[in-house]
Formats: C-alpha cells, structure tokens, sequence
C-alpha cells in the first residue's frame, strides 16, 4: 500500500469519482492537525465510510462526517478503527475529517475507504432478452469473489502494518530500556568500587593512629 506524500496528498483533497467508485488513501495526520476530505454524492446513493489508524500514539483519531448543509452525519471520538454506512439524503458535497488535535507530539498514519454508489453490474441486463448463460453466471461469481479477496487482502495488509508498528516500537522500548539498565549497572557497580575502597582506607587511618 503506497504512502502518499503532501503534494500528492493535496492533489486528491478533492474526490469525486463516478458512480460506484471508491476512493482508498493512506496519508500522514500530524500532530494537532486536522485533515478534510470532500465528496460529491447524488440523492439516494448508498455510501460507505471505513477507516483505520495504522501507525501513531495509541493509534486513535477523531472523525467527522457532515453533509453539504454541515449536518453531522458521524461523529466519533478517538477510535482505531471503523465503519459507517449511510444513504445521501441530498445532492452535494459532503465532507468528512480526521483530526489529531488532541495528540501534541505523535504522527498518526490513517488509511480510509470510501465507498459510493454501488459497482456496476459485470454484465448490464439493458437490452438482454434472455437470461445470463453459465458462462456469464461463472464470471459474475469469480467476480464477486475476487472482490472479497481484494477486501480480505487489504484488511491482512493493514493488519501487518499496525502489527510491525507495534513490534518495532515495542524494539525501540526495549532497546531504550535495556541500555538504562546498562547504564544503572555501571554506576552501581562503580559506587560500590567506591565504597567498599572508603572501607579499607578508613580502616588503614585507623590502625596506623592506635600504633602511633
């Protein structure tokens, strides 16, 4: 899953692909910051909206979804992961956000899908007079097949993703760690050098008083 950078994030602010399209993105969220996103929709369209935090702090983020008079729609609070179905009630653009605000010095690294409209049927029925052969039948169910491998491929994907981010954090604690530890040894273990030699120096003062 290809990371975007700003520019090419910018460029794909503004979403609006045709009916049945899906618009799937993995981008860097800052650090108090807020990213918007937006999306022309037709009356009656069935949308959906899912998102996870793959990278990131406790791997949460607000998100918000309104409609094109600023309606919301969705509102959630500091979640990994979701999903949100819902049917446009009006002509416009929505708009849908995820903010990072509450965090003040951890990146968070979101992917989103956003699902509009329904995908077109692989054979059209306009214009048919008879029904789908077995041929015709066999591609249809390859092809929804096919789609729940994509689906299932993208969910592993991501899932490998927010797990190697934990390992390697979870490295990173260790290592922090174990050099601490290396450190507290050496200076313990260079205060009893100390000790144990204030010991025998004192000791050696004091027999060399009393032989006086």
């Amino acid at each position: 899953m290809p990371r975007l950078g700003y520019a090419q994030l910018f460029a794909l602010l503004l979403l609006v692909p045709g009916p049945g399209g899906a618009s799937e993105i993995t981008f860097e969220l800052p650090d108090n910051a807020k990213q918007c996103f937006y999306e022309d929709i037709a009356q009656g369209t069935k949308c959906t909206l899912e998102f996870q935090v793959i990278t990131g702090g406790h791997y949460d983020v607000d998100c918000r979804l309104e409609d094109p008079d600023g309606k919301v729609l969705y509102k959630e609070m500091k979640k990994q992961y979701d999903s949100f179905t819902f049917t446009a009630s009006k002509n416009g653009t929505y708009k849908f956000c995820f903010s990072n605000e509450f965090s003040t010095f951890t990146h968070k690294t979101v992917y989103f899908d956003f699902q509009v409209g329904e995908d077109p049927p692989l054979f059209p029925s306009e214009n048919r007079v008879s029904a789908l052969t077995q041929m015709e039948s066999a591609c249809v169910s390859i092809h929804e097949a096919l789609k729940s491998v994509i689906d299932y491929q993208t969910h592993f994907r991501l899932r490998e993703a927010q797990g190697r981010s934990r390992a390697e954090d979870l490295n990173t604690r260790v290592a922090y760690w174990s050099v601490g530890e290396a450190l507290i040894l050496l200076v313990v273990s260079i205060g009893q050098v100390f000790l144990l030699k204030s010991f025998f120096s004192d000791k050696r003062t004091t027999t060399t008083r009393v032989g006086s």
